[in-house]
């Protein structure tokens, strides 16, 4: 155990680059192996949320709870450590004490780096700086992370990185999680607003014999069976219309578009539009439904009406 936490602590010598670090990381991952453990574990069963921890502390204090997470930061203290985990809901603090894990299980403790996902089984408690924490009694290693996260003090800045790497950006900047959240609000609260008006949604074909619906430059593809060449879409339309003269009276479709043309942080080739088709109305009904779709869609994602909040 010695061996195995002195290559863990050369994590805190300085100097060292991106590709030791790795080389480093992959010794310790095989450290685990050898103590019977796998580093890409299989089950855990957790019963708390971080934030629940937090919100329900009055309830928890005292109890039992099981956690699971990525490891964000660590604070030793000779024979106690802290470590801040964070999961889907938000960051608790973890207590690691010497004396209640016993040698073994704090040398595990040790032989954790920043990135990594554990579980922890602990109970919840206040510290005497009045932080709410878990003083862990058990932790598992679920994965090991072979890379290092992004400087804690600079996080990921680079932006094309960030958009490439939206995985790490979500780690190194926990706030674009919420971007997420907010579009699958808004995508189902516009399947709940597009059925409730009696629109039936769809899924049309992605590769079409022409590029058409509207007027842009289309990527290319090449059916090998059919040898023909066809085309990713650049829009849904023709289809949908389609179905509108076999007797579908009001379909839409959320589906991805493809447009072979520039590219940005704010514009990509690869994108998910929504067209909506109704049979028996004019322009003025669209324009209805458009304008309260988009409102009922502001209310699902963030509760309020741009212009009218806060």
């Amino acid at each position: 155990m010695e061996d195995l936490t002195a290559i863990a602590a050369a994590a805190a010598q300085e100097g060292m680059d991106e590709g030791e670090e790795i080389t480093r990381r992959k010794k310790v991952a095989e450290g685990w192996r050898g103590l019977g453990v796998s580093p890409y574990g299989g089950k855990f069963l957790k019963d708390t949320e971080a934030q629940e921890v937090i919100e329900k502390f009055e309830q928890l204090e005292g109890k039992d709870v099981s956690l699971a997470g990525r490891i964000m930061t660590i604070r030793s203290h000779g024979k106690a450590s802290f470590a801040d985990l964070r999961d889907q809901s938000g960051k608790i603090q973890l207590y690691f004490k010497q004396d209640i894990l016993g040698d073994a299980e704090y040398g595990k403790f040790l032989m954790v780096d920043l990135g990594d996902i554990v579980g922890v089984k602990g109970k919840v408690f206040r510290t005497r700086r009045g932080e709410i924490s878990v003083q862990a009694e058990r932790l598992t290693m679920l994965t090991k992370a072979l890379r290092p996260l992004p400087d804690k003090w600079h996080g990921l800045k680079d932006v094309d990185a960030r958009y490439r790497q939206r995985y790490v950006d979500m780690i190194a900047n926990p706030e674009v999680r919420k971007t997420f959240l907010v579009r699958s609000a808004i995508v189902a609260g516009i399947r709940r607003f597009m059925e409730a008006r009696g629109f039936v949604e769809v899924e049309t074909p992605s590769m079409h014999t022409i590029a058409g619906g509207a007027a842009a430059k289309p990527f290319i593809t090449h059916h090998n069976a059919l040898d023909m060449d066809l085309y990713l879409r650049i829009a849904t339309e023709l289809h949908l219309k389609r179905l509108l003269v076999g007797g579908m009276e009001r379909v839409y479709e959320m589906g991805r578009i493809f447009r072979n043309e520039g590219i940005s942080t704010k514009h990509n080739p690869e994108f998910t539009s929504i067209e909506a088709y109704q049979a028996y109305a004019d322009y003025h009904d669209m324009m209805e439904l458009t304008e309260n779709l988009v409102a009922d869609a502001a209310m699902n994602a963030v509760g309020d009406l741009p212009g009218t909040g806060d």
